[in-house]
């Protein structure tokens, strides 16, 4: 017998291997009320309704108002698409990979026989869904005994499953699979309970993916689709998605000339353009002022270190799938560094440490290099070459928790310098398998709840979420369309001051143990570039902007004046270039906001002859006539306070 404490009703005792449908068939036997129910949450787990209890626990019954019902309508969707396909391109010609969802819906990875999909299927493939979902077929779970689901599927002539049961399913683990109107699928669940409870749907595109996610298996086709319980909700996102197709900082990057990504120069690799060098220089010296106002001491490592150093940090037999090759120097191999750690960690090391001297806090742009498969690879956000804002803070028991709050609150700051004042916090809590002492894992893990709740910001506890060296805290930024970006991490490594045997020399004259702290305010400069492109629409505050001011004459003759009001906006230290072409004032002032330049300064007869210019920007059109004085005091006090009004 299994207990099951019942959200809304109370506790039960039930057979072992009860399912949410005869749960609901027996309390209404008992007069209870129970309607829309599309699955269940049992001690935090999403389950359908055909899903054997097997354990005791907390049960909340799901409807479509509870957000984590989307779960089981993605999953159910990524199955109607899969029985369409099969529908649609024949049983035998269809071989199904995998099916899960995504944070907004659900995917499918294919292999057609004779059949390439276009674009252009999509709408076809969509009819069918719906044609499958009015049938209201529903959806049931069935049990199989192992050799019975090998056979089974090996009739289907699904390889791909077999391979799932045969490499992905422990021997003696339940097998299940899911049928709806004859089409069989392997899959965990979970599901709505029929087709006819599915809700709105969208297939939007299609990219390749390898079965497994190796390269040199079969490439499949991936199908990409997004679905909510209601098409007011769809209509939201997908307009979301098509400002989104605007932002895009790939297209940015390339209109504004800012950055570029080459197959001569190799894929995940950035070629930073004068005007995006100048956004990337700013950023950084604003970095680096700030970090040594609070006490940071800046340095610079090599892009490539020894292979024993990698093999006493762990990262050649934990991280090597991530590293570019080995090469080898005077017999000697060495590798491209994937991170900074160590070599923070031997600067530490490169001298005797007295607690006197601690916190230290050393502080990085470095430059690292990771393997990214190139199907993965997306612009600035997902590169093989990137720069981490990088800091370690070694430090002693007694100064973790105030160290911690540092932290927090330099993050904080620096964010909200760039316009973000919206953030989702996580702290990710010691895992089954780590490494450190107890007393280490409770002093770190309550100092980052301590600094979390010091700011004031709500979070949420990923239970068993942390790495196996460190509890961390990681903060996600939400962007002007309501997208979350990862953003910054707060990480405690209790692993390398091991394996680097790191120590201070205590009052007491003996070796002591530090704590070590990894954090990123930005995770890395490229990425971050990326999420403010899109977050402004390119048109980035006026502090960041390459082109602060576009001097516009209205005719030839203004050229002259023109060139000597940039000059004098240069020698203040504002970026302007002057508009000389022999275009109409229109099109000058269009192309302008094109190239998302946050103000046009307008000079023609009138403006020549006082000594002013006439100002205008996207957002305000035209704002009036300053003398020259009057824009460079008002631009140098916006600038300096990284405002992003203009």
């Amino acid at each position: 017998m299994i207990k099951l404490d019942i959200e809304r009703f109370g506790q039960y005792e039930f057979e072992d291997g009860i399912t949410i449908k005869e749960i609901i068939t027996a309390l209404e036997g008992e007069g209870k009320k129970i309607k829309g129910v599309v699955g269940g949450l049992l001690e935090g787990e999403i389950i359908d309704v055909h899903t054997p209890i097997r354990k005791s626990g907390k049960l909340k019954f799901l409807t479509k108002k509870d957000p984590e019902s989307l779960e089981l309508l993605r999953h159910s969707l990524a199955h109607i698409m899969a029985q369409a396909l099969k529908e649609l391109y024949g049983d035998e010609n269809v071989h199904l990979g995998i099916g899960p969802t995504t944070e907004h819906g659900f995917y499918y990875d294919v292999e057609i026989e004779g059949k390439r999909l276009t674009e252009e299927d999509l709408p076809v493939i969509e009819e069918k869904m719906k044609e499958i979902i009015n049938r209201n077929c529903e959806i049931e779970r069935v049990e199989l005994p192992r050799q019975e689901a090998i056979e089974l599927f090996e009739k289907k002539k699904e390889i791909y499953k077999i391979d799932i049961i045969k490499h992905q399913i422990p021997e003696g683990e339940p097998i299940s699979v899911y049928q709806q109107c004859g089409f069989v699928d392997l899959c965990r669940g979970p599901h709505i309970p029929s087709t006819g409870e599915a809700g709105a749907f969208k297939l939007i595109s299609l990219a390749g993916a390898y079965w497994r996610g190796k390269e040199g298996n079969p490439m499949l086709q991936r199908i990409y689709g997004v679905a909510f319980w209601t098409e007011k909700e769809l209509k939201k996102y997908m307009n979301m998605l098509e400002e989104a197709k605007k932002r895009d900082h790939r297209k940015l990057g390339k209109e504004l000339e800012l950055f570029i990504i080459t197959e001569d120069v190799g894929g995940g690799l950035a070629l930073w353009l004068p005007k995006g060098a100048i956004i990337r220089n700013e950023i950084e010296t604003a970095w680096k002022q700030e970090h040594l106002k609070r006490g940071y001491q800046l340095v610079y490592t090599p892009h490539v270190g020894k292979e024993q150093l990698w093999k006493t940090s762990g990262h050649v037999d934990f991280y090597r799938e991530n590293m570019f090759p080995e090469m080898h120097i005077e017999e000697e191999g060495y590798f491209v560094k994937p991170m900074n750690c160590p070599f923070h960690v031997e600067i530490y090391k490169s001298k005797q440490r007295s607690y006197k001297e601690l916190p230290i806090r050393l502080a990085e742009l470095g430059t690292v290099y990771r393997y990214e498969r190139s199907g993965v690879l997306h612009g600035l956000m997902r590169v093989r070459g990137f720069t981490q804002d990088d800091a370690h803070i070694i430090c002693r028991e007694d100064q973790v928790e105030q160290e911690i709050q540092g932290v927090l609150n330099l993050v904080l700051d620096t964010l909200r310098s760039y316009g973000f004042d919206e953030f989702q916090v996580f702290l990710s809590t010691r895992p089954e398998k780590s490494v450190g002492d107890d007393r280490m894992w409770e002093v770190a893990t309550e100092s980052l709840k301590k600094a979390i709740e010091s700011v004031g910001l709500e979070y949420e506890i990923d239970e068993g979420g942390g790495a196996f060296y460190g509890p961390k805290i990681d903060v996600k930024i939400k962007d002007a369309i309501g997208r979350m970006w990862q953003c910054s991490t707060i990480q405690f490594d209790f692993n390398l001051p091991e394996r680097f045997d790191m120590y201070y020399i205590g009052e007491d004259n003996q070796r002591h143990r530090p704590y070590m702290i990894h954090r990123a305010i930005f995770g890395s400069i490229e990425r971050f570039i990326g999420v403010l492109l899109e977050h402004y629409a390119g048109l980035l505050p006026l502090w960041l902007s390459p082109v602060q001011a576009k001097i516009i004459p209205v005719a030839d003759p203004h050229i002259p004046y023109a060139r000597e009001v940039a000059q004098k906006l240069q020698e203040a230290g504002l970026r302007v270039e002057v508009d000389e072409r022999s275009e109409r004032m229109n099109k000058k002032i269009r192309d302008a906001e094109l190239q998302k330049i946050p103000y046009m300064l307008v000079v023609g007869d009138k403006e020549w002859q006082t000594g002013t210019v006439s100002v205008r920007t996207k957002k305000k059109g035209n704002m009036g006539v300053f003398t020259i004085d009057e824009f460079i005091d008002r631009a140098k006090q916006i600038i300096e306070s990284r405002s992003q009004e203009l």
